[in-house]
């Protein structure tokens, strides 16, 4: 009997095969599912955390004064129509996108001239560096009075916010480069350009990634904080499409608390998005370390 119970069909799948085959397709990622799972954890956490006045007789620390789950999906879905609130993402990205652009295509020119000519490193560092600790958000008062439109002040915020992060990894990334490696190439005989194309950008490539991978992040912090202190910028005139830091301010001011957390959750949502876009372009420039 013992060996009826043991014995299974030649080729007959697992039990737990058998589970995995019946979920969606993108279920069958470990990955995709660790996330899924955190994620719920985190909604039933919340979702008890804002009702435990009603449960327990008290709200807990934080959690109990904010609007559940359940409120903030019934107030995004009423914003799900609202042109104001589409405007407002639209803003907020082409902000994010022209200030980390040009901080991309000034910065890491800028960080390997540093780390290739003494020269300008000895000119253009001190300045650096006496500039960089200076928060991006202290520069909004005086870009508002420097630029001809707010507009223009928010997106020289947003590029300061990612310049500095930017040129710090292509400085660092450069000086990482074993100096052996140059001098045994010079030794052959390549000239300065080869020695750059062939050894030093590939050599930095990666530091320049990580940079630009964090500094996308530091350019959400800083617009949603600018939006708030310049009003929006020129959307600042309807009540939702200055932006997604003038919506979370709005309603504020307005004592819409489930929007706020819209609000929130937008932005968390649209960083992710351009970080996975990094990302991406990180592993065309570098594929090499697609399979990692």
């Amino acid at each position: 009997m013992t060996a009826d119970i043991a014995a299974t069909p030649t080729g007959a799948p697992a039990l737990g095969e058998a589970g995995a085959r019946k979920l969606p397709g993108f279920l069958n990622n470990p990955s995709v599912r660790r996330a899924c799972i955190a994620i719920a954890a985190a909604l039933i956490f919340w979702q008890l955390g804002a009702t435990s006045h009603d449960w327990l007789g008290i709200g807990l620390p934080v959690v109990g004064h904010v609007p559940s789950p359940i409120a903030v999906l019934k107030a995004w879905h009423g914003l799900i129509g609202d042109p104001g609130y589409w405007e407002s993402w639209y803003l907020s990205f082409t902000r994010v996108a022209l200030g980390f652009a040009a901080a991309t295509a000034i910065g890491v020119p800028f960080g390997l001239l540093l780390a290739m000519s003494r020269y300008f490193r000895g000119l253009a560092f001190p300045v650096f560096e006496l500039l960089r600790p200076i928060p991006p958000l202290a520069w909004v008062p005086a870009s508002i009075i420097f630029w001809p439109t707010q507009e223009m002040s928010i997106d020289f915020v947003i590029f300061l916010g990612a310049f500095y992060t930017i040129v710090l990894n292509v400085l660092g990334g450069a000086r990482e480069i074993d100096p052996r490696l140059v001098q045994a190439a010079r030794s052959m005989g390549a000239s300065r350009w080869n020695i750059f194309r062939r050894l030093i950008l590939p050599g930095v490539l990666p530091s320049i990634c990580v940079g630009m991978e964090v500094a996308v992040g530091i350019t959400w912090e800083v617009v949603v904080a600018a939006e708030m202190i310049s009003g929006g910028g020129s959307g600042g005139n309807t009540a939702s499409g200055g932006g997604l830091g003038f919506f979370i301010w709005n309603s504020y001011i307005g004592g819409s608390y489930p929007d706020i957390i819209v609000g929130m959750i937008s932005i968390g949502i649209a960083g992710y998005l351009s970080s996975t876009l990094v990302r991406a372009t990180a592993k065309r420039l570098m594929p090499w370390t697609r399979g990692r």
